[in-house]
């Protein structure tokens, strides 16, 4: 069914408002100004969502997608390959403003940083897991769907993740390849099977791992640990863990999170959901051999890496478990500074309770959600703390994603 719509505001997650005979319509493809024809793909009580298929008059930040695949009913790796990178990283400002504003009670204008590394706002994912179809053929999933659309390319891709050339091949018995490249220049290939099936594997140069579910990764051929490289330190992250995707983002990161927590000599940190130990890092060595520095992560290999990533700096360690579980073991009670990277479903109300228990003067929040973000930031203002201070990162490019670090400061009575 089609509906003519006139286009609002954007929404979280790589939509636009519209409204139609009194229901909310969730629009992709489309831009906040637009008269567009709008497809209907879902249908619920409360709201519609829809793909824009006709523009019939274009916002001037409208742009010809530089992706062959983009598109209604294509790809859905991408939300705004039809918007200038200047008006993506506007209507991800926007986005960040609305969230604050409806779940944090904070109005705050936001500017989004573009990231060096992606030119354009392409050729900067370092990590891609295409999906194979039922002939072994490489694709990319559609929005919302299992269906895969083939592609010879992803125009988003980091060139060392083109260069494996995993689309020109076929993976028969695979049910996702994933291609990771890293700044230190190992490349690996990490092959999930479908269900009781043997993969065939074709030749690539490139570390191949397997995905064995549950048991984690096996490699098959060469290294599973890679080198990331940031300023002069190298971290040793395993292929198939975490490590930020955009080649600029570890740099610009790290540097905006020691910039909020200004960390001295001789204070005691705690670097909680610390993966591989990037921050931990210049936290360590900000707060020098009189200082300390706890990293808590739940995940056992990234905690195998941090301690090897953080053995030239004693005053840090590293803990492996959740964070409320591991604070309470360890009976931390207090810290100067906590620095928080959760994962993008945030860090949840009974984490805030027990990190404003520290007392922490100082707490930088990272996250890759604003909603669950400015969430978390007003469960801790009943315990004194203010947004004093937020950066935005442009790290995904095209996409509806957008990489924020916040400063919480204790209001002192």
């Amino acid at each position: 069914m089609a509906i003519e719509l006139t286009v609002g505001q954007v929404a979280n997650g790589g939509w636009c408002v519209a409204r139609h005979e009194g229901r909310v319509v969730f629009v992709r493809h489309a831009l906040p100004g637009e008269r567009v024809i709008a497809e209907i793909t879902e249908e619920t009580a409360r709201f519609l969502r829809a793909d824009a298929v006709e523009i019939l008059e274009a916002s001037p930040d409208r742009v010809t997608p530089p992706c062959p695949f983009s598109g209604p009913g294509r790809c859905g790796g991408c939300d705004w390959q039809h918007a200038s990178p200047e008006a993506q990283r506007r209507l991800k400002a926007a986005v960040v403003e609305e969230q604050l504003a409806r779940l944090a009670g904070i109005e705050r204008r936001v500017t989004v940083e573009e990231v060096p590394g992606s030119a354009g706002g392409l050729g900067w994912r370092t990590r891609v897991q295409f999906a194979v179809d039922r002939d072994g053929s490489i694709g990319l999933r559609r929005h919302r769907s299992h269906d895969v659309e083939r592609v010879d390319h992803c125009a988003i891709a980091h060139p060392a993740v083109e260069e494996v050339g995993v689309e020109a091949l076929t993976w028969p018995g695979a049910a996702a390849v994933e291609v990771v490249a890293a700044s230190g220049g190992d490349r690996a290939v990490i092959v999930t099977p479908k269900p009781g099936r043997r993969v065939s594997l074709p030749d690539v140069d490139a570390a191949v791992l397997i995905d064995e579910g549950k048991r984690g990764t096996r490699a098959l051929r060469g290294r599973a640990a890679m080198t990331e490289r940031v300023g002069d330190r190298d971290f040793r992250v395993t292929a198939s863990g975490f490590w930020q995707v955009h080649p600029g983002a570890a740099a610009t990161l790290l540097d905006a999170v020691l910039d909020f927590a200004r960390p001295k000599a001789g204070e005691w940190a705690l670097d909680l959901y610390c993966g591989v130990g990037l921050f931990a890092a210049g936290l360590a060595e900000a707060v020098g051999p009189e200082g300390a520095v706890l990293g808590v992560e739940s995940d056992s290999q990234a905690v195998q890496d941090a301690r090897w990533n953080l053995r030239d700096l004693p005053q840090a360690v590293t803990e492996r478990g959740k964070v409320e579980e591991a604070l309470d073991r360890l009976e931390i009670e207090r810290a100067d500074l906590v620095v928080v990277d959760p994962p993008r479903a945030g860090l949840g109300r009974s984490v805030v309770d027990r990190v404003a228990t520290l007392d922490a003067l100082r707490i930088v929040y990272v996250s890759c959600d604003p909603a669950t973000m400015s969430r978390d930031i007003a469960w801790f203002a009943p315990y004194g703390y203010r947004l004093a201070d937020l950066r935005a990162f442009d790290q995904y490019p095209m996409t509806h994603h957008v990489e924020c670090v916040a400063l919480l400061i204790k209001e002192l009575a």
